[in-house]
């Protein structure tokens, strides 16, 4: 675990690389947020986080996300990123204010109709396959309308945006062509559907420039902020 210095210093290089980023794209870094991904550390790591000033963490998991909250302030923000299974779903509802990892009609319908009968409302992302890689989670390009009409029709759900993630590879090109992706996606949902999608969470710690660039939003670092993390 690293200490608060550390921390400071390795959040402070990352915000860094962000608004250089920004810089070379034209953008304000203001639109880009930095979500520090905290899976499979202890509890201290988004308690570091929210230290520093940052009011949301990104986790992989249900339950270790559940058990982190109980010990964590209360204005801290929960974010699911990780792959979600039906059968979870409601506990997912308890446990995080956001779901970035909505990948399917069936699921989004499942969420809607479990976060209506709790009386919750929660903002979600949609997960696109964009980089078209069979080793990750999120829907096909091709399905991305059907998705996203099934989130719509969900009047418990706030549809916010759409999530990616760069297959592995280093060819950088392949991110970027990821990302570009994924921005495409969104723009032409949006005008298709007349609804904004303002959230692009897309980029991590090895390619998070490729991401700012093509547009992301919220970019997920880990291992950049946190050093490499334990054994799961």
């Amino acid at each position: 675990m690293v200490t608060s210095d550390q921390f400071k210093a390795h959040c402070e290089g990352v915000l860094a690389r962000i608004r250089e980023a920004c810089v070379r794209s034209g953008r304000d870094p203001a639109s880009v947020r930095l979500l520090p991904v905290t899976k499979t550390h202890p509890v201290e790591a988004a308690l570091l986080a929210y230290g520093f000033g940052l009011r949301a963490v990104g986790e992989n998991r249900v339950q270790e996300a559940a058990q982190k909250r109980l010990l964590a302030p209360a204005d801290l923000r929960w974010e699911l990123i990780g792959h979600l299974q039906s059968n979870k779903a409601k506990h997912a509802l308890q446990a995080f204010d956001v779901i970035q990892s909505v990948d399917s009609p069936e699921l989004a319908t499942r969420l809607g109709r479990l976060a209506g009968e709790m009386g919750l409302r929660r903002e979600v992302l949609l997960q696109v396959n964009s980089g078209d890689d069979p080793a990750k989670f999120g829907c096909d390009l091709a399905d991305a309308p059907r998705l996203l009409e099934a989130a719509l029709a969900q009047p418990a759900l706030v549809v916010q945006g759409l999530m990616a993630i760069a297959p592995l590879s280093d060819d950088p090109a392949v991110a970027d062509r990821t990302f570009a992706e994924l921005r495409l996606c969104r723009d032409t949902l949006a005008a298709r559907f007349g609804v904004a999608l303002p959230e692009l969470s897309m980029g991590m710690s090895g390619d998070l420039e490729s991401a700012v660039a093509a547009g992301s939003t919220c970019v997920r670092v880990g291992s950049a902020l946190f050093g490499s993390r334990p054994s799961a």
